[in-house]
């Protein structure tokens, strides 16, 4: 089983916009998934109570993360995602040390900068295997990234933290989709805002194989495709 968890202190970074359109795209590709709600804004909730009859299997945190993974393990479901609330709880901390991947979403501005590095800070010390995901980005001139995103990729190259190669840009598709309760892709299957949530699944499926392959000694793990 594999968990992705979606954390960051700083408010407005996307994590619920970001969870529930990968785990649509995940549940796309017919890989079983469940949805794990520990922001008391309910919003991961929420989108999935508007697929009606198209919802994932969604829990709440009552009892704690570890007590839900071991259950869900043993029913054979293969991708988890929790969404986080803005803060380092001890719920966070518990969804941190759970994954076998942390995705961590910051919008490309210095306040959002500032706050990825306590989650960070959270990861390293839990020795779980992070990636920075740029997100709510300007979007691109041709194929140039904006400067704030390329100002935000080199500040965190000083801090040596792994940063997928593409971003997730700020278009109204996005939120469109969610008001639907569907991903991206469900909602426009051609449009460059699933295309974008494609790729991003693909380098998250390449490191969860690389973290799998690490932990069992058949290979080393590079966080950030």
């Amino acid at each position: 089983m594999n968990v992705l968890a979606v954390a960051s202190r700083k408010g407005g970074s996307g994590k619920s916009t970001l969870t529930a359109h990968l785990a649509a795209h995940a549940h796309g590709l017919s890989q079983s998934c469940l949805l794990i709600d520990d922001d008391p804004q309910g919003s991961l909730w929420l989108w999935n109570e508007l697929r009606k009859k198209n919802a994932l299997p969604l829990k709440n945190v009552t009892r704690g993360i570890a007590d839900i993974l071991k259950r869900e393990k043993q029913n054979g479901v293969e991708w988890v995602f929790i969404d986080t609330p803005p803060n380092m709880s001890v719920s966070v901390t518990d969804a941190i040390e759970a994954a076998t991947l942390l995705i961590i979403p910051c919008r490309p501005g210095v306040f959002d900068l500032m706050a990825v590095r306590e989650t960070i800070g959270c990861a390293r010390k839990a020795r779980t295997p992070y990636a920075v995901v740029i997100n709510g980005a300007p979007a691109k001139r041709g194929k140039v990234e904006s400067p704030s995103v390329t100002y935000a990729r080199e500040c965190l190259a000083t801090w040596a933290v792994p940063v997928w190669s593409g971003q997730i840009t700020q278009r109204a598709s996005f939120s469109l989709a969610l008001a639907e309760g569907e991903g991206v892709k469900e909602f426009d299957f051609d449009s460059s805002s699933a295309a974008e949530i494609g790729r991003l699944w693909l380098a998250i499926e390449r490191s969860v194989k690389a973290v799998n392959d690490a932990r069992e000694g058949t290979g080393m793990h590079s966080a950030a495709a």
